[in-house]
């Protein structure tokens, strides 16, 4: 199939070779409040489009730590939280779930990031790890906190550490501009959608390249303005374009078949109606959306969803 041959092209080059990745600033998350661009009306079809823009942010005043580490556990009803820490050697956000756990890089700068509360609800326990050899950490300082999301959404349509923007961010300013007169979220959907595949192209140069380093995190404005990128740029662009107008974006990483390619793609969630470009999917739930490969001349929804196995998911 001519899908799976692209997918085989695309993988040979693929970037994303390690599952801890690093942070970034929290002043590309986001400001402190949220903005309803648009307000709903009773008279008005309960299908139109009003986008809302949720924003993420740390607060120093609610953190808890030891002085040189802190964590923000002020807004995990809104899926993320906030971690920084000033040391002299590597760091590491490890968050627990239950029999889950995801690693992150975390700054020693001081730089605070925001991570997605992205396991449910539940039991979180949140640790700050120094590097001391190797792969050798030592605990610095941990927090576990009972976590009751606002929606299983909720985590998936603000800023993080692997979709950061802000108000202010280009992404953000193209996506209203397209979204200025849509008649719904599936109507939304299909205008982001079809900018990032008509607009990015694949960056295989760039692959190779990031295929030999770790801890590489996408920014989506500089997908933006290079007008190129890989796998990860093309999901996180995706991503924030579509949260920052108020509709649900996961970002996925995991591996594809038949050769078991690591790639990273989007899942979707629109509630109403679906409207897609090439495939219909279900309404109210989640729906695989794949931009790399359309833009390199296949589908949007990925048709054959047993070809994709999720592993990380942002």
């Amino acid at each position: 199939m001519r899908r799976i041959a692209i997918i085989g092209m695309i993988g040979l080059t693929i970037c994303i070779s390690c599952c801890l990745l690093s942070g970034c600033s929290a002043s590309s998350t986001g400001s402190t409040s949220s903005n309803n661009q648009n307000s709903s009306s009773s008279s008005e079809s309960p299908t139109a489009f009003h986008p809302v823009y949720n924003s993420s942010s740390y607060h120093a005043d609610a953190a808890i730590g030891n002085g040189t580490c802190a964590i923000d556990v002020s807004c995990t009803s809104d899926g993320y939280i906030g971690a920084c820490a000033t040391e002299s050697s590597r760091l590491k956000l490890q968050v627990v779930h239950d029999t889950e756990s995801y690693n992150y890089d975390l700054p020693n700068d001081g730089t605070a990031t925001i991570y997605p509360l992205n396991m449910g609800n539940g039991t979180y326990t949140f640790r700050i790890m120094q590097n001391t050899s190797g792969n050798k950490y030592i605990e610095l300082f941990s927090t576990s906190v009972d976590v009751t999301l606002s929606s299983e959404t909720a985590p998936y349509t603000r800023p993080n550490v692997f979709c950061s923007y802000s108000q202010s961010s280009a992404c953000v300013a193209e996506a209203t501009k397209l979204c200025s007169d849509a008649q719904s979220e599936s109507d939304a959907y299909d205008r982001i959608y079809a900018y990032v595949r008509d607009t990015i192209t694949y960056d295989y140069s760039k692959a190779g390249n990031v295929a030999q380093a770790t801890g590489y995190i996408p920014n989506p404005d500089q997908t933006l303005q290079d007008k190129s990128g890989i796998c990860f740029d093309y999901a996180s662009l995706m991503a924030a374009m579509l949260r920052s107008q108020g509709i649900p974006c996961k970002i996925i990483t995991g591996y594809v078949a038949p050769d078991s390619i690591y790639h990273a793609w989007n899942m979707i969630y629109i509630d109403g109606v679906w409207k897609s470009i090439y495939i219909s999917a279900p309404s109210q739930t989640w729906g695989r959306a794949d931009p790399t490969f359309a833009a390199s001349g296949e589908g949007g929804y990925a048709d054959d969803d047993s070809a994709y196995t999720d592993r990380y998911i942002y």
